[in-house]
Order: structure tokens, then C-alpha cells, then sequence
């Protein structure tokens, strides 16, 4: 029987319970793809995302929700580079992950003790407001805006939170493109408690219903504020029961992603 190094760590988060959930794994070599689905299908959690070393300070890194493989994914690489450095001995200032799809990726350790992502920016461009996605939110949003995924702005957070969408149908609606298939909806409004933006992820395409702190929306986020504010955006992703504070900054074509990891479990996979 093999063992594989296994942790479960809540990401975007500064305690247990907090932000959303990634299993990392880190592998020898890499596993077939439909071992790989069904250990992550077996964890039931986001995504379990699986490293291999390439070098002192890189390593590649794949991740997989329960159903899927997908492109990027923003919480699952904080994860990872947090048990770089907490339990995997890494002592660097900087980590590389080479991704498939997604080109190099960067984390950095910031002197508060939060960790910096360094994410390509993604392009938005506004859209007419499709029916059936309304229809599917049970709400109608005031603006439209594509890239990667389908983004609805709402005019206050109270109506983001509020939002109790049909999943079923959002999983056949909204944006294909950079890898990503239908049925991925971010929502926003730029209003919060204490914060800029407060939004919502929904990924029925993805096999998640709703997905509780998400980097790859919050990169499309940094994108649709930069605009309209300067310097670091404070976010607020209102999942509810957890919630996760992210805060985003676009610089030129890269967005800068900083939060904190607590891990939850450690053990070994047995496979």
C-alpha cells in the first residue's frame, strides 16, 4: 500500500472553519489522471491540488475539484505554498508553480505573515444581461461583465447574500473560454461591511454548488475594480456559514491575491 503525504488546509482564512477548504498532495511522480479525479472525488473537498518537484524553489502543480480538472485555482496554490513552507521544509522567500494552462504562478511570504500570489490578469468586457441567467439567480443584476467567467454586479452586498440561485441551471448557462467550461457565475456588489467588494462564487460547472473563497474569481474581481480604485481592494467572499477576506491588486497584466492559511488536518492518503 502507498502512502502519500496528505493536509487539509483552510485557505483565505486566519482561523479553523474559515475560507474555503483544498487538500494538498504532494507526489514523487505524478499519478494517472483518473487516480488523480478519483482521490480528489475521495477527498470532497474543492480542490485537491498535487505538486511535483522541479527544482529548489518550483515545483508543477495541477488541481482537481471532485469532477473535474481545472485551470487555475487560486485557494488550492495558497494552500500549497503555505504546507511548502510550514511543513514542507521549504525555507525560500519565493515559490514557482508551473501549471498547464495557466502559465507560472508566484507566492511570496509578506512581512505581516500573509502570503502574496502573483496571478496573470484576465481581460473583462461588459455583456447584454441574459434572461435565463436571471431566470437561474432569481435576481437581475445592474451590470453584466464576460472574461473567464459570467460576472453579475448587484447594487448592494444584501443582495448578493440574499442570492439562493437554481444551480441545476446555472450549470448550463454563462461563459466557455480559457479552459473553463459553463456554469461559473461570480457575483458582486461593490458595498460591504468594512470592505470594497462583497461577492459570491457559484461553479455548478465545476461539480461545485458554491464554491467559498475562490482566487481565480477574485483575479477577474481585481480586474472589474481596477477601474474604479487604486491600490488594494478589500474583499469579502460571503459563503455562508465560513466567509473568506481576500484582498486583490492589479498591477499592469498580473494581479496580486494576499490571505492566510491554518491547517486543519495532516495525515497520509492510503492508496
Amino acid at each position: 500500500m502507498a502512502q502519500i503525504p496528505f493536509a487539509q488546509i483552510d485557505a483565505f482564512a486566519s482561523q479553523p472553519f474559515e475560507g474555503n477548504q483544498a487538500c494538498v498532495m504532494p507526489l514523487e511522480a505524478w499519478l494517472p489522471d483518473d487516480v488523480l479525479q478519483a482521490i480528489a472525488a475521495e477527498n470532497n473537498v474543492a480542490e485537491t491540488a498535487y505538486i511535483t518537484a522541479e527544482g529548489p524553489a518550483r515545483w508543477k502543480l495541477r488541481w482537481f475539484t471532485p469532477a473535474v480538472e481545472v485551470p487555475l485555482c487560486g485557494h488550492a496554490t495558497l494552500a500549497t505554498a503555505h504546507w511548502l513552507w510550514a511543513h514542507g521544509g521549504f525555507e525560500g522567500d519565493k515559490i514557482t508553480f508551473e501549471t498547464v494552462k495557466s502559465g507560472e504562478l508566484y507566492v511570496s511570504r509578506l512581512p505581516d505573515g500573509r502570503l502574496e500570489m502573483d496571478f496573470p490578469a484576465p481581460e473583462v468586457f461588459p455583456m447584454e444581461i441574459d434572461e435565463a441567467v436571471v431566470e437561474a439567480l432569481g435576481a437581475r443584476p445592474v451590470e453584466v461583465l464576460g472574461g473567464p467567467f459570467y460576472a453579475a454586479i448587484f447594487e448592494t452586498a444584501a443582495q448578493v447574500k440574499a442570492l439562493n440561485p437554481n444551480h441545476s441551471a446555472l450549470a448550463h448557462l454563462g461563459m466557455t473560454g480559457d479552459g473553463w467550461e459553463r456554469g461559473n457565475f461570480g457575483c458582486l456588489a461593490v458595498d460591504g461591511d468594512g470592505v470594497d467588494v462583497t461577492s459570491r462564487f457559484f461553479a455548478p460547472g465545476s461539480g461545485i454548488e458554491e464554491d467559498p473563497a475562490t482566487g481565480s474569481w477574485h483575479c477577474m474581481v481585481a480586474a472589474i475594480m481596477a477601474s474604479r480604485k487604486q491600490g488594494p481592494i478589500q474583499c469579502y467572499q460571503a459563503y455562508p456559514g465560513r466567509g473568506a477576506h481576500i484582498e486583490v491588486e492589479k498591477r499592469a497584466d498580473r494581479v496580486k491575491l494576499r490571505g492566510r492559511c491554518v491547517t486543519v488536518i495532516e495525515g497520509a492518503f492510503n492508496l
